[in-house]
C-alpha cells in the first residue's frame, strides 16, 4: 500500500505527540485516532445508587463544601461516596494531576459505583487527560456529570470511549426545580424529547419574556450527535490528540463573564482550523454576563453583542444556529448528553433528543 508523504508525516507527528503519555492513553488514542468509537450508553441513575464525588479541576475554598455536596447528593436519594483526593488542594488545583486522575479512574473501576459526579469545574481538567484509563472507563460505562471546565473531560472521554457523558450541574450546587427536572429527565428517566427550552413565562399587559429569549440566528433543520461545552475550554481541545469529532455533529457552546471580542477570538480560532466546516448545526446557551458593559474593554473598542458575534462567525456555515437555550452557567440549567442523536430546528428554535441517553 502506497503511503503519501503527508500521511506519513502526520502519522510520525501524531506518534511523537503521544509518546510521552501513559500507555492506557496511548492505546486509546492510537485505536480511535481516525474513527471515533460507537456510542456507549450508561445505565440510568436510580435512587439508592452510589455516586462517586470527584474534583478533576479546582478545589473548593468554602468551608466543609464536600460535606455540603454529599448532603445535596443524599437529598436526591443517592448514596454519596467522596473519593480519597476530593478534599486536597495544590495551589489552584484539587490535588496533583496524578491524584485527580486517580480518583476518576478508581471511580470508574469500582463496580459498586453507579455514577461519577464532579463537585465543581474551575480549572485543571485538561491537565489530567493523558492520565485517564480510557479502556477501564469504556468497559465500565456509567453516567459522568459536570460542566464548565469539566468540558475537557466530558469530550475526551466520549471521543476515546464512546461513552455518553453529561453536561449538567456540578454536585456541590443547589438545583432549582427546572434544573432538577431536567437532570431527572435525561439521566434518570432516559426520556427523549425537547431539552433546554426556556421555563414557562406568564405574559401580562406591558411585559414580555426578556430573560429567557431564544434567538434564531440561522434557519433550517439538522440531525447529529451532540458535542460541546464551554467555549474557552472546548477551543483548547481542537488541535490536540483529544479533540472531539465535529463532522456531522450538533455543536453546543456556552460561556460566562467574557467580552464579546473574546468570544469572537475563540470562535475565529475554531473557524480557522477548518474543523467547523462539517458541522450539522450549532446551539448556543445564554452566555451569562457576556454583554458589553461600561467597565469592559469592549466598550472602549466598540462592540457587537455576543449574539451578533455568533451570527457573524457561524452565519457563513449554511447550517441552523440557535442561541439562548438554558444550559451552562445559568440558574435554569438543562443536562445535555454528549453523543446522543438530536435534531436542531433553527426555525422553531428547538433542540430535541431523538433517543434516550441512558439504558
Amino acid at each position: 500500500m502506497v503511503t503519501s508523504r503527508r500521511t506519513f508525516l502526520e502519522e510520525v507527528s501524531f506518534a511523537s505527540l503521544i509518546a510521552g503519555f501513559p500507555l492506557p492513553a496511548q492505546a486509546a488514542l492510537q485505536k480511535y485516532a481516525e474513527k471515533p468509537p460507537e456510542p456507549v450508553f450508561p445505565k440510568a441513575l436510580r435512587k439508592g445508587d452510589t455516586v462517586a464525588l470527584i474534583r478533576p479541576g479546582s478545589p473548593s475554598f468554602e468551608y466543609k463544601m464536600n460535606d455540603i455536596a454529599a448532603e445535596i447528593v443524599a437529598s436526591l436519594g443517592f448514596a454519596p461516596k467522596l473519593m480519597p483526593n476530593a478534599g486536597k488542594k495544590f495551589g489552584y488545583l484539587a490535588g496533583s494531576d496524578a491524584e485527580r486522575a486517580a480518583d476518576l479512574n478508581a471511580a470508574f473501576a469500582d463496580p459498586k459505583v453507579d455514577a461519577v459526579w464532579c463537585l465543581r469545574g474551575g480549572y485543571g481538567t485538561s491537565r489530567i487527560l493523558p492520565n485517564l484509563d480510557y479502556e477501564t472507563i469504556r468497559k465500565n460505562p456509567k453516567p459522568f456529570i459536570g460542566y464548565s471546565d469539566i468540558t475537557a473531560t466530558l469530550n475526551a472521554i466520549h471521543r476515546l470511549t464512546g461513552l455518553v457523558t453529561f453536561h449538567g450541574p456540578v454536585a456541590d450546587s443547589m438545583m432549582n426545580e427546572y434544573s432538577l427536572a431536567a437532570f431527572r429527565k435525561v439521566v434518570m428517566e432516559g426520556a427523549a424529547g425537547r431539552v433546554a427550552e426556556p421555563p414557562p413565562f406568564t405574559p401580562r399587559e406591558g411585559t414580555v419574556d426578556r430573560e429567557n429569549r431564544v434567538w434564531k440566528l440561522a434557519g433550517g433543520k439538522a440531525k447529529g450527535r451532540l458535542v460541546g461545552g464551554n467555549i474557552a475550554v472546548f477551543s483548547t481541545l481542537v488541535g490536540t490528540p483529544f479533540e472531539p469529532e465535529l463532522k456531522g455533529r450538533i455543536l453546543f457552546l456556552e460561556e460566562v463573564g467574557e467580552d464579546p471580542y473574546r468570544i469572537d477570538r475563540w470562535l475565529t480560532q475554531l473557524l480557522l482550523t477548518g474543523k467547523l466546516a462539517g458541522l450539522a448545526g450549532v446551539v448556543l446557551g445564554k452566555f451569562s454576563d457576556c454583554d458589553p458593559a461600561p467597565n469592559r474593554d469592549s466598550t472602549l473598542l466598540g462592540s457587537w453583542t455576543w449574539q451578533e458575534v455568533c451570527a457573524d462567525r457561524f452565519g457563513s456555515l449554511g447550517i441552523p444556529v440557535v442561541a439562548g437555550l438554558c444550559f451552562g452557567h445559568v440558574r435554569d440549567k438543562a443536562t445535555l448528553p454528549l453523543g446522543v442523536m438530536t435534531e436542531l430546528d433553527g426555525d422553531a428554535g428547538t433542540l430535541t433528543l431523538l433517543e434516550p441517553a441512558v439504558r
